[in-house]
């Protein structure tokens, strides 16, 4: 029987940190539509963001709103995080993305994004102690790995592990049961990360250790054998939590989405996490890290041109792409982009010897920074662009790529669903549509 959560994260409150907007009859829209005219509340956000509310539009017009792909449409109100686009602005829970990687440990962020604060000495301590105590996985758990193929991707092998958690313990409704959902996940997430790796490579699965801390003990289960245990470099688990700090969140993206949206039907905790693992499996989302690594590995293989490679993926007519640069939401430097820049070359020099991979990439960061092709477009370097090229410096296998990727975004995931529970504005997510199919119609059979 495994300990129960029973420190600090167990004391803590869990409260809901949305400060609403005010709104003000002068804080108004006006929609006209054949000659009638509809008043739309205009909320403004914390740092100044305004946004027209649509909520009783249905109601009191008939008419709904059509934004494919939702990129103008605010789904919820938000406190965990801010991005600011146009000026590579990122922050959690207004600390900017900057300070907490170069203050602050993975659990410490974790806290931050769970709880609105960072945590105290004495909290942060507890927590750590907590994650640690219950990093190990129900040996009942090794025949599920068994019974996946011996060559299953990491990724929704992770996924449907997270899934079967909430076979082994029962769905959290209390404060008290949430929080210790919260610590199990936490808790858990490297180890079954590091045992889908390995099954998918058909070695045994390690235990973790009590003596290493967040990182040391995944690089440890995933690396260590039983003949041979790994030596932890502190400073390769230094950079491997940075990169976990910089995808912790990132505001209403496609899988923190699909994590609000299934829990909003009152989802087990567990399969709300298990739903975003398996969005952010797409190559459009979490696995464009590894599309980065194979251009690079295309141009490697080309001779290393990458001036003749740019050329290429000008050309309309042509299909290489560049991967790893524009962002949906940024249209400056990403500034998770100039921090990984800098961690690349300590990576390296630490390890011992340089890379094409990444000689490559700052070759074409170099040349796009001066190319008005690329400048007029908004094209930078992303975060995928460098979180490639040090998980492969780290010895990471490129299937693993978005296995890390979810690794670092589990607490934001957990924060944005314990939000959205404790929102004054809670209701399951339902989309609408404008039908475009045939209308009615009689079926007619044959005489």
């Amino acid at each position: 029987m495994f300990p129960e959560p029973s420190l600090s994260l167990l004391e803590t409150t869990i409260e809901p940190h949305l400060k609403m907007p005010t709104m003000t009859d002068l804080d108004h829209a006006e929609l006209t539509y054949r000659d009638q005219k509809y008043s739309l509340p205009v909320i403004e956000g914390s740092e100044g963001e305004l946004g027209i509310d649509i909520g009783n539009l249905r109601r009191d017009s008939g008419l709904i709103t059509m934004d494919p792909g939702f990129v103008n449409t605010g789904s919820c109100k938000s406190a965990i995080t801010f991005v600011n686009g146009e000026k590579g602005i990122l922050r959690y829970r207004g600390y900017a993305i900057e300070d907490l990687a170069q203050h602050s440990s993975f659990l410490e962020v974790a806290w931050l994004l769970l709880f609105g604060e960072l945590p105290s000495t004495g909290e942060l301590e507890a927590f750590d102690q907590d994650v640690t105590l219950h990093s190990m996985l129900h040996e009942d758990f090794q025949r599920l790995f068994g019974a996946f193929p011996k060559d299953a991707h990491p990724m929704p092998t992770l996924a449907s592990a997270l899934g079967a958690l909430s076979t082994f313990y029962d769905e959290p409704n209390t404060d008290l049961e949430i929080r210790q959902g919260i610590v199990r996940l936490i808790a858990k997430m490297p180890t079954i990360a590091a045992c889908s790796y390995k099954h998918s490579i058909g070695q045994p699965a390690i235990y973790p250790r009590n003596d290493l801390d967040y990182t040391q003990n995944f690089l440890h289960m995933m690396f260590s054998t039983p003949c041979e245990e790994y030596e932890v470099d502190p400073v390769v688990a230094r950079v491997l939590d940075l990169l976990l700090i910089l995808h912790a969140d990132h505001e209403q993206n496609c899988s923190t989405s699909t994590v609000r949206l299934v829990g909003s039907s009152q989802a087990h905790l567990f399969a709300s996490i298990a739903s975003g693992v398996f969005a952010l499996w797409g190559p459009l989302h979490g696995g464009a890290n590894q599309k980065v690594i194979e251009m690079l590995e295309e141009i490697a293989r080309g001779g290393g041109s990458a001036r003749e490679f740019l050329e290429r993926a000008k050309k309309k007519d042509d299909t290489t792409r560049l991967m790893g640069f524009g962002h949906r939401v940024y249209k400056s430097y990403d500034p998770r982009a100039k921090i990984l820049k800098g961690a690349c070359q300590d990576v390296l020099s630490r390890m011992g010897g340089s890379s094409q991979l990444l000689d490559i990439a700052m070759e074409l960061e170099e040349i796009t920074l001066e190319d008005d092709y690329f400048i007029s477009r908004r094209l930078y370097p992303n975060v995928d662009f460098y979180s490639g090229v040090i998980y492969k410096a780290l010895g990471i296998p490129t299937p693993m790529f978005t296995v890390m990727f979810a690794l670092g975004r589990l607490p934001g995931w957990i924060a944005q669903w314990l939000e959205m529970r404790n929102s004054p504005e809670f209701r399951i997510g339902r989309p609408r549509q404008v039908y475009v199919g045939e209308p009615l119609r009689q079926i007619e059979k044959p005489v």
